[in-house]
């Protein structure tokens, strides 16, 4: 009598888990295919649910007449290289937090979860004063070190929580052949946290493509500009090119499922092994 019950139990949860992916994959299916319709079938009343005239001049425009191409350079760029240091400097503190035997760990991790939740709109003006004060308004390494402070925190959380995870004879044992702590941190413990690793480079990567506050208070020149802010300031004062910010806004958001499907194994054992226990 018990396994009839489990199995009627697990169609309802396939079937609440449908829903939800259709309730999620229904905006992104209608920004794609709204992407190929010409203008006057955008906004046509009732909608059509695919294309009556396929076309691909939203895209065009978006690259040639929009200078969006120069947006997702500029996006990838900063997003990559604030990912890389962010990685760096936070598998090192997390190790530091999971492992060595500091004193007031627990504030420290308070305050480092204290930081990650601190509204980002707070930090535009004074951002915006210091960057101005050493020149670094318009430019790529002042967007670098603001993503790269700003995601910091929670990278450490994650990677330090997937550190506690890792047996401590690992790194016992590499002691005893001679290793150096750095050395141990490199060649023993991040192989083994490659997980956690994934899961705080998506998170950050992400965070640093989709940010638009930031990017848009610090870069306001054209050629610095990030695709969240040259998309929103696509168009005129009196148009609003639809079909265009729908070509750009699919394109934005290819390189983040590529990532998540091609990682998503490494990410759901990096949240489910590391990232939530500890």
């Amino acid at each position: 009598m018990i396994r009839p019950r489990i199995h009627f139990h697990f169609r309802w949860v396939h079937l609440a888990a449908l829903l939800v992916a259709l309730f999620v994959a229904a905006p992104l299916y209608w920004m794609a295919v709204s992407s190929l319709k010409p203008m006057e079938e955008v906004g046509a009343n009732p909608p059509t649910a695919w294309p009556e005239s396929l076309t691909f001049e939203n895209y065009r425009q978006a690259f040639a007449d929009n200078n969006f191409g120069r947006y997702l350079l500029n996006s990838a760029l900063v997003s990559l290289l604030a990912t890389a240091l962010v990685l760096s400097l936070s598998a090192f503190a997390g190790y530091a937090l999971a492992r060595l035997p500091l004193r007031g760990k627990s504030p420290i991790m308070i305050a480092l979860l204290m930081i990650s939740l601190f509204p980002t709109i707070a930090l535009a003006a004074p951002l915006f004063l210091l960057m101005r004060e050493i020149g670094w308004l318009n430019s790529y390494q002042g967007l670098i070190l603001v993503y790269t402070a700003l995601n910091i925190p929670f990278a450490i959380w994650i990677l330090r929580n997937f550190f506690l995870q890792i047996p401590k004879e690992m790194e016992e044992v590499a002691w005893v052949d001679g290793a150096s702590p750095v050395r141990t941190v490199l060649g023993v413990i991040l192989p083994q946290a490659l997980p956690g690793m994934f899961t705080a480079a998506i998170f950050t990567f992400t965070a640093c493509w989709t940010e638009f506050l930031i990017g848009l208070t610090l870069n306001t020149a054209d050629d610095y500009r990030t695709m969240p802010v040259g998309v929103a300031l696509f168009g005129s004062t009196f148009t609003v090119p639809y079909g265009t910010i729908f070509a750009a806004a699919t394109v934005s958001v290819l390189p983040i499922a590529l990532l998540v499907l091609v990682f998503r194994r490494a990410v759901v054992s990096g949240l489910t092994s590391g990232a939530v226990k500890g």
